[in-house]
């Protein structure tokens, strides 16, 4: 078995294992109770079918555990291929003054542009500004939410891993980050990425249309960003993100066809076997 089929199937392992821990809460452990919620809910009861609360039932008990899963299968995946992966990892270093004044100077101009004429992101343009700055060191920490020190490669590669639909904020954030960790003077790091686990749009990047990150990156051209396809090859290696998304719409008509029959009691309607991943 090649190793990005291994990567893999270690991610599909850790969807089945969440996804058999919600089913045992929903079914056994914490199950929806019509006349518990006929007491608490009299009001709502009397409005609202008791199917609508209890899809919310079982919504509730699959969000949290499901929260953070995106990184969960980073670190799956990234430590088989990569020897190891750590998630939320501190970073030590200096960075020069005027290089860190050069990163509020790039940062401001994108979200405050002079005279309303936008500037336009350009990740390779404003780094080369940013890391010719220099000056007098200055302590440094930043946290990456993924840091791999990867045995294959023997380079470090840090992420700042988000949902596919980020906001403003933390994607400047995000961006801020990137620079200072790639401005150190110790090279700690050597490659950072912005990346989203996958394109809700579509499978080419050219594809993705959501435009509050646009603000911050060039999110179809700079060489800083990673969507779908581009991340997951990346950390378990080439051929991993289709494996991975045939394997799991295949898990998705068991848990679908389970859900339907054992939770909701009803059988499942037609078409509910389509793939949903692309």
């Amino acid at each position: 078995m090649d190793n990005e089929k291994q990567v893999s199937e270690a991610i599909l392992n850790e969807v089945k294992v969440m996804m058999d821990r919600v089913m045992n809460r929903v079914l056994y452990t914490d199950p929806f109770v019509v006349e518990n919620h006929h007491a608490s809910k009299p009001l709502y009861a009397a409005l609202v079918p008791d199917e609508i609360f209890k899809g919310s039932h079982f919504e509730r008990r699959f969000v949290t555990p499901f929260g953070s899963i995106w990184e969960k299968l980073t670190v799956t995946a990234a430590t088989l291929y990569h020897g190891r992966c750590i998630k939320g990892h501190s970073v030590h270093g200096t960075v020069g003054d005027i290089s860190l004044r050069r990163i509020q100077e790039v940062l401001n101009r994108l979200e405050h542009p002079m005279n309303g004429a936008g500037r336009k992101p350009d990740w390779d343009k404003e780094l080369t500004y940013i890391q010719s700055g220099g000056g007098n060191p200055v302590p440094v920490d930043v946290v990456c939410d993924i840091y791999i020190p990867s045995n294959k490669t023997g380079e470090n590669y840090a992420f700042e891993l988000k949902a596919p639909l980020p906001n403003s904020d933390q994607t400047k954030v995000s961006k801020e980050k990137m620079f200072k960790l790639l401005a150190m003077n110790e090279k700690p790091v050597q490659c950072a990425y912005y990346a989203l686990p996958y394109n809700p749009y579509g499978n080419s990047r050219e594809d993705y249309a959501w435009t509050i990150p646009a603000r911050w990156f060039d999110m179809k051209h700079d060489s800083s960003v990673l969507i779908g396809e581009e991340y997951w090859n990346l950390i378990g290696g080439e051929g991993t993100y289709q494996f991975f998304i045939k394997e799991i719409n295949k898990l998705g008509v068991f848990y679908r066809a389970r859900i339907y029959r054992e939770y909701l009691g009803i059988e499942p309607p037609e078409g509910f076997d389509d793939d949903i991943l692309k």
